[in-house]
């Protein structure tokens, strides 16, 4: 079985986020994708197996199944385009968060993902003392949004991992406003999913983006993930849907030895 390892959001190996991707002919055992994914011990691996005239896609992390991530599928989709399926249209995944798309726009892999309806939360002591610094504004989707006025905030901030996983939401993202030629910054954590921070998360945009969105009145946003590896995502809000692009590098091909594994 050959496996892929791809830097997603990255113009070069050692930036973006690092994701494993597994295409297959056929369905494999969940028990066997979260074995194979504790192994890599990345923050996701992807499964893709063809679907009708798509593919269904299917992401885990060191702690279990997710319904959403942007950087597995963004090397998901690199990976069949370059190697798998080569020179097609685009492409189609179904997921746990329903049809997404995936298409070409000069380097860049497109993505058409969900956009989440953002409620807001009280500022409290707990979620200042577990981010080490009190945010402007807290928010809640599928994850924590915390708000800063500077980005040597997010930059320079030191989470307490522990303190983290007592908090509401699946995720901790964390953003600001950007500068030069970045609209906005952010970094994520997600010690609940055995990650304790994720370089480049891209289903994070899908609340990042339509906060931005709403206070600026702007709807296309040049985003920058300031994680250690740090990467780009260039990022447009139609509607309820977030579009998010960036580039993608292959960092190794390999062969699982899998015999006799069921």
């Amino acid at each position: 079985m050959r496996q892929y390892v791809v830097d997603a959001f990255a113009g070069h190996v050692f930036e973006g986020n690092p994701a494993a991707v597994i295409v297959t002919e056929r369905p494999m055992g969940e028990e066997l994708m979260a074995s194979i994914t504790r192994e890599n011990n990345l923050s996701e691996t992807a499964f893709a197996c063809p679907e009708g005239d798509g593919w269904r896609l299917r992401w885990f992390t060191p702690g279990g199944e997710i319904d959403l991530c942007g950087h597995a599928t963004l090397a998901a989709a690199y990976v069949i385009d370059r190697f798998v399926r080569p020179g097609g249209d685009g492409i189609r995944f179904e997921t746990l968060s329903g049809t997404l798309a995936v298409g070409r726009r000069g380097e860049l892999y497109e993505m058409d993902f969900p956009a989440y309806t953002l409620k807001p939360l009280e500022v409290t002591e707990q979620i200042t003392d577990a981010l080490g610094i009190r945010p402007k504004e807290v928010w809640r989707a599928r994850d924590l949004l915390c708000v800063f006025d500077r980005a040597e905030d997010v930059v320079n901030m030191k989470p307490d991992m522990e303190k983290l996983k007592g908090l509401k939401g699946a995720l901790m993202q964390v953003t600001a406003p950007g500068s030069g030629e970045f609209d906005c910054v952010s970094r994520s954590f997600a010690p609940k999913m055995g990650v304790p921070e994720d370089p480049v998360c891209g289903s994070g945009h899908c609340h990042i983006i339509p906060y931005w969105a709403a206070r600026t009145g702007r709807t296309e946003f040049t985003a920058r993930q300031a994680s250690r590896r740090g990467g780009t995502l260039y990022c447009r809000l139609e509607g309820s849907r977030v579009k998010l692009a960036g580039k993608a590098v292959l960092y190794a091909r390999s062969e699982l030895m899998l015999e006799g594994v069921r």
